[in-house]
């Protein structure tokens, strides 16, 4: 059944519109203000918004602003007393699907919900089939390492095997779950991403188990978790360390039984779910900290794949720059500058603390700080600031400020093609004080 968020500071319209859309199959949820809407629509699983313009406090037009930043899929169709073609312009072009004047005409308004659900249809299944093939992203690198891993996704893909893949940030662990869910039998449904480290913890049980309506104070209507929209297919546990300790005996259960409760209902869900974990943590020590349990993580690390680290295949930066720098451009509508051996060079000098992922933002900096045809090493050291042996600053925190320290201003500088009054005015700095800073950090532009 889809959920339908009426928001309205008349009481009157929401319950009238909220009788017609139920008589009609719709469960319906009710807010009098933009402020609670984007609350709810923050916690619970909308379908579709139906919004009133004018409203005191924040109105629809601010409140259609911050929903579609939020939750762009969902489409809102706009409700006001005193339609024109001017406010109707501004409310599409901020992202509103329809806009109907109240009170609105029903047939108009049940055309303009199924037309809404089915575009939303249309688009998930976009994103999903983006997803199977790496979204914006894939697995790049000819080197042994990366052969290896790519061995490892072969043998394990076809099986419903749970797999724990652990690196560093930025290796591309993600990459790696989504190439095992496209190689497995289920890759015509769902991969479901949880970033553990991205829930708050009060909200841990609800994410993953959903809930039922009144199970708790906010709790206006149900809720489905992250296990059932995962059924039949891949639920992908990223930064899986992160999970409170308290609610993994609830996990390991999921797991082990593939059974499941809502918060407030005493009824056993039965799902079928493959469990794919990523984790940069050392989940052993946490075991022996008593940080995770050790039942889970040995239910997890069934199958461990380990991501290598950019500094340790270094040989794949050629052809991960090419394709990086190929994509940057077509992205931001630029021209595909060449790559020199000196820049290539440069970027071979780098260790890569946030691995593929920071290689990615250099070289995005680059093309957007560089307006030349051809990317040489000077673009690539202004950016990254490697440093001559007589440059090393040292790894403590003084050490580290100062590596931070040069970066920024050689970025500044370089962003404002080394004027240096305009880059001291962006740091805040006098100009005389940035010059000192110059000295000091041996920062000079490269002929």
């Amino acid at each position: 059944m889809k959920r339908i968020l009426i928001v309205d500071d008349e009481k009157n319209i929401r319950l009238s519109l909220s009788n017609f859309l139920k008589v009609e199959g719709y469960e319906t949820i009710e807010s009098e203000d933009g402020e609670e809407a984007i609350k709810l629509l923050d916690r619970e699983d909308i379908d579709i918004v139906i919004l009133d313009l004018f409203m005191p406090g924040l109105d629809g037009m601010e409140a259609l602003k911050i929903m579609k930043q939020r939750h762009e899929n969902i489409p809102v169709i706009m409700l006001t007393a005193h339609g024109n073609t001017e406010r109707a312009v501004q409310a599409i072009k901020h992202g509103a699907y329809d806009f109907l004047d109240k009170p609105p005409n029903t047939d108009k308004m049940l055309v303009a919900i199924y037309n809404a659900l089915d575009m939303k249809q249309l688009r998930e299944e976009k994103n999903e089939l983006e997803s199977l093939s790496y979204g914006k992203e894939k697995l790049i690198g000819e080197s042994t390492l990366m052969k290896e891993l790519y061995q490892q996704i072969e043998r394990v893909a076809p099986l419903n095997t749970r797999v724990l893949i652990v690196g560093e940030s930025g290796t591309g662990k993600e990459l790696v779950a989504l190439a095992i869910h496209k190689k497995s039998k289920r890759k015509e449904r769902r991969f479901i991403k949880v970033n553990c480290a991205a829930i708050p913890s009060e909200l841990f049980e609800s994410e993953f188990f959903g809930h039922e309506k009144g199970s708790f104070t906010g709790a206006i209507s149900k809720k489905i978790g992250k296990f059932e929209k995962a059924d039949g297919g891949t639920l992908f546990l990223d930064e899986v360390g992160d999970i409170p300790l308290h609610l993994q005996p609830k996990i390991l259960r999921a797991i082990q039984y593939g059974e499941i409760q809502r918060i407030g209902s005493d009824k056993e869900i039965y799902v079928d779910v493959r469990i794919i974990a990523a984790t940069n943590r050392d989940l052993q020590k946490a075991v022996s900290e008593n940080k995770f349990r050790e039942d889970l993580f040995y239910r997890l690390n069934v199958f461990p794949i380990s991501v290598p680290p950019l500094r340790e295949h270094k040989e794949d930066i050629l052809p991960l720059t090419n394709h990086f720098v190929n994509q940057i451009a077509v992205e931001n509508n630029f021209k595909s500058p060449s790559i020199d051996d000196s820049a290539i060079n440069a970027l071979m000098n780098y260790d890569y603390p946030g691995n593929i992922r920071e290689l990615r933002n250099i070289l995005e900096r680059v093309l957007i700080l560089s307006s030349s045809e051809t990317i040489s090493d000077s673009h690539i050291t202004s950016v990254i600031g490697i440093k001559h042996d007589d440059e090393h600053y040292g790894d403590d925190l003084k050490g580290k400020v100062l590596s931070t320290e040069k970066k920024v201003i050689e970025e500044t500088l370089e962003k404002y093609n080394w004027n240096i009054s305009k880059a001291a005015k962006h740091l805040g700095l006098e100009r005389s004080h940035l010059y000192k800073k110059m000295n000091k950090l041996n920062i000079k532009r490269q002929r």
